[in-house]
Parts: C-alpha cells; sequence; structure tokens
C-alpha cells in the first residue's frame, strides 16, 4: 500500500474538521474524494502534504502512513523532495509575476535528479503545447485553462510520483475540463499516482478507479467508482439524482 489515512481527526482551533477519517491508495491508483464544500477534502489533502497551520490544521489523532512508515512528523519540503508528493492547490497558486518557464524552475529547487530536468520540461511541453508557445509569457496573463496546465506542469517538474489534484476543473470551460482530465489519465497511464478531490462528483468517479465520499469530516461511502455511481444515495447526494 502507497498511502494509508488511518482514523485521521484533525482540528482547526477548537473545530474538528475531520472524524476520523481511513482510506488508502495503491501505487498507480487514481482515487478520487467526492463530497459537498466544506465536507474535508482539501482539508484531508492539506493534511497529507503536511503543511504548517494556517494552511493546515493539526492531526489530533490517527496517522498517515507512506509506504507503511508515519510521515506526521516530516516536514512539507520532505514530502515533495524525498517522498515524492506534490499537490496542485485549489485555486493554482502560480506566481503571476512569473513567466511560464520561471515557475516550471521554481519547482525543480529539491530535486536530485538533475539530469532528467529538461526531459521532464520537454514532457510538459509535450502534453501541454500552449504552455510551450507562452513560455516566456507572465503567467498572471494566461487564461484558467492554461494556469491549471501550468500548476500540474509546475507539479510535474517538481519529480512527483504522486500527485494530489484539488478542484482541477473549477473555472475550466468543458472542453478545456474534458482535456485536462485526458491528460491527467495519460499521465496515470505512464505510472503517475493521483489522489483527486473534485466537486463534480460524476467526473470524478469516471475517472478514477476507486472513490471515497466524505459528508461532513466523516467516510460515508467507498468502493469502485461505478459502484459508487450506482448507488441510489450517492446518485441522490452527489449525481444530480
Amino acid at each position: 500500500m502507497l498511502l494509508e489515512i488511518r482514523n485521521l481527526y484533525v482540528k482547526y482551533g477548537n473545530i474538528e474538521a475531520l472524524h476520523g477519517i481511513s482510506f488508502s491508495v495503491d501505487e498507480g491508483e487514481i482515487v478520487t474524494l467526492i463530497g459537498s464544500n466544506g465536507a474535508g477534502k482539501s482539508t484531508t489533502l492539506h493534511s497529507i502534504m503536511r503543511l504548517p497551520p494556517p494552511e493546515a490544521p493539526k492531526v489530533t489523532s490517527g496517522d498517515i502512513l507512506f509506504k507503511g512508515q508515519s510521515i506526521l512528523a516530516t516536514p512539507p519540503h520532505k514530502v515533495v523532495s524525498d517522498l515524492h508528493v506534490a499537490l496542485t492547490p485549489e485555486g493554482r497558486h502560480i506566481f503571476g509575476n512569473l513567466s511560464v518557464m520561471e515557475n516550471l524552475t521554481l519547482a525543480t529547487y529539491a530535486r536530485k535528479d538533475t539530469d532528467n530536468l529538461h526531459r521532464d520540461l520537454e514532457r510538459i511541453f509535450d502534453l501541454f503545447p500552449r504552455l510551450a508557445e507562452r513560455r516566456k509569457q507572465r503567467s498572471e496573463s494566461l487564461s484558467g485553462g492554461e494556469q491549471q496546465m501550468l500548476a500540474v506542469g509546475r507539479a510535474i517538474m517538481s519529480g512527483c510520483k504522486v500527485l494530489l489534484l484539488d478542484e482541477p476543473s473549477m473555472g475550466l470551460a468543458p472542453l478545456l475540463m474534458y482535456e485536462m482530465f485526458r491528460t491527467l489519465k495519460q499521465l496515470n497511464e505512464e505510472g503517475l499516482t493521483i489522489l483527486l478531490v473534485e466537486q463534480n462528483a460524476r467526473l470524478a468517479l469516471k475517472f478514477a478507479h476507486r472513490g471515497y465520499v466524505i459528508d461532513t469530516g466523516e467516510i460515508v461511502a467507498h468502493g469502485p467508482s461505478q459502484t459508487l455511481m450506482d448507488d441510489p444515495e450517492v446518485k441522490k447526494a452527489y449525481l444530480g439524482g
């Protein structure tokens, strides 16, 4: 098992955001977390990345295991550099005053396999030709879809083998949204493990191998994606009937 969340409780101040959630992600899988706004999906990703407060809440009980080892004491930069886990956050958080190339280059700061940097850069430009065309352009001038491409490309340039995605379809036109998910599927087929948080539950379940439904900080359903899509309660609550 690659990643395991075990009976995790976390708090923001006095407010408990997660109430003992447990789930797992195997190497090479796409797993999605679906649920309403405020259910605890982003909190879960931030906790895995070990982001310091206020970005991430405090773990009060439970554990986060990576390849069987607890990472609760692992600092965020080591999660990226040593565990090769990267987060594409909600809202992208690119550096708008820097060019596309500068954003991608910054992501390589902790990489030790410098011989592969050029290969990965060319791979990103193959996947996202528009980034290649705009490599010298300031990132704040990119469209929303192009900024999402850059956010994913930046994560790949970190050398990640596990990608945490937080709402990648947010603000994208349908054509760009499906193009983005086709690219992510291709990356998964090449070996990238993906943990996805996505408000568009139907799209997420079509994309993922398995899913977990989070409701107010608790896992209330889980299983193969098709099983969840066929579940009457999941349909009613998250798939529009």
